[in-house]
């Protein structure tokens, strides 16, 4: 590798990524919690590579750091970066695609599994001594039912693999992948997203957020869901209209939702989601296994060097467009 890179990482992440990260020759690594602590403009104006989780990255903080040549995100959604802003500067965002599909598909089934047998209630009963709860006979299987599957990207499709395993009927919304490709899958395509809302059991949404897909799932879709569905979210928080979905429980038309995404991130601690029994909700965790979190720590850190080397993964970057400069520029500093 070549001389004198400096990286910063804004949130440290798992200690395997960043030991790769601070073993690699010739790399200096400066580590920030956020933009507000002292400091954190000399380390930005400085920084040839910069890592990372959740934390924004508008384009006034791309604009005060001159030097940057390569931005890697810690896991696949980018929505809080500033893509147009990189792209002009010729700045390759990487993320890690590879690295937890399959983790977050076993959370999204964790939820669905979880509300479909009341775990929450039979847990509560159990604990308060009313054995006799089991009587009830609330809960519903997944075998035979229908999901529908918003978006089928990597994690979608590792979902609808684990749905197929239930016996469960796989619908697929995603206007951006060919019918076929859907067919291939396992998957059966749905023409319209309002008619396979209405015939599906399950709703899980893997679709990334942008101006075509916020608030996607709104009061007119919650209307169009079959009475007593369940909603799970484990992709981006801004996918749902949060007080349209809280009504929809109150009113009992659905039977519960599993989110593990929110807008904003954390959420309020007024939102009305957090005091309903019929929802399970975990803190942006799906991804975030011990096995996991190792894995997208060493793909953004390898992404970063990578990028600093001139050879990232065409297929790891959100603006491919920018390789080409990038390959050109490599050097030291």
């Amino acid at each position: 590798m070549t001389t004198g890179w400096r990286v910063l990482v804004i949130e440290a992440f798992d200690p395997a990524g960043m030991e790769l990260l601070s073993s690699a020759p010739n790399v200096t690594v400066d580590v920030v919690g956020s933009p507000s602590e002292p400091g954190f403009d000399g380390l930005l104006k400085a920084a040839h590579g910069v890592t990372l989780r959740m934390t924004p990255f508008p384009a006034e903080l791309i604009q005060a750091a001159p030097s940057l040549r390569v931005v890697s995100r810690h896991g696949v959604g980018y929505d809080t970066v500033d893509v147009e802003a990189l792209t002009r500067r010729r700045i390759p965002l990487a993320v890690v695609n590879e690295s937890n599909p399959a983790t977050v598909a076993e959370h999204t089934l964790a939820l669905m599994l979880a509300l479909a047998r009341h775990l929450k209630a039979y847990d509560s009963a159990l604990r308060a001594g009313d054995f006799a709860w089991r009587l009830r006979a609330e809960s519903v299987e997944l075998f035979g039912k229908t999901v529908l599957l918003v978006g089928f990207g990597r994690i979608g499709r590792e979902v609808a693999r684990r749905c197929a395993a239930f016996s469960m009927e796989v619908l697929v919304y995603d206007p951006h992948v060919p019918t076929g490709e859907i067919a291939r899958a396992g998957g059966s395509p749905a023409g319209g997203l309002m008619a396979a809302l209405g015939a599906a059991d399950f709703v899980s949404l893997h679709a990334p957020l942008g101006p075509e897909t916020r608030s996607l799932i709104n009061a007119q879709a919650l209307a169009c869901m079959k009475p007593g569905a369940i909603l799970v979210n484990t992709a981006r928080g801004g996918l749902i209209d949060e007080p349209a979905l809280a009504a929809a429980l109150a009113e009992g038309r659905l039977a519960g939702a599993g989110l593990d995404v929110f807008a904003p991130q954390p959420p309020a601690p007024d939102n009305p989601l957090l005091g309903m029994d019929n929802v399970i909700l975990t803190p942006h965790s799906a991804g975030m296994t011990r096995e996991g979190a190792a894995r997208i720590g060493k793909a953004c850190a390898q992404n970063v060097l990578d990028g600093l080397e001139g050879r990232l993964d065409p297929g790891n970057v959100v603006n491919p467009e920018t390789l080409e400069a990038e390959a050109s520029s490599v050097g030291a500093p």
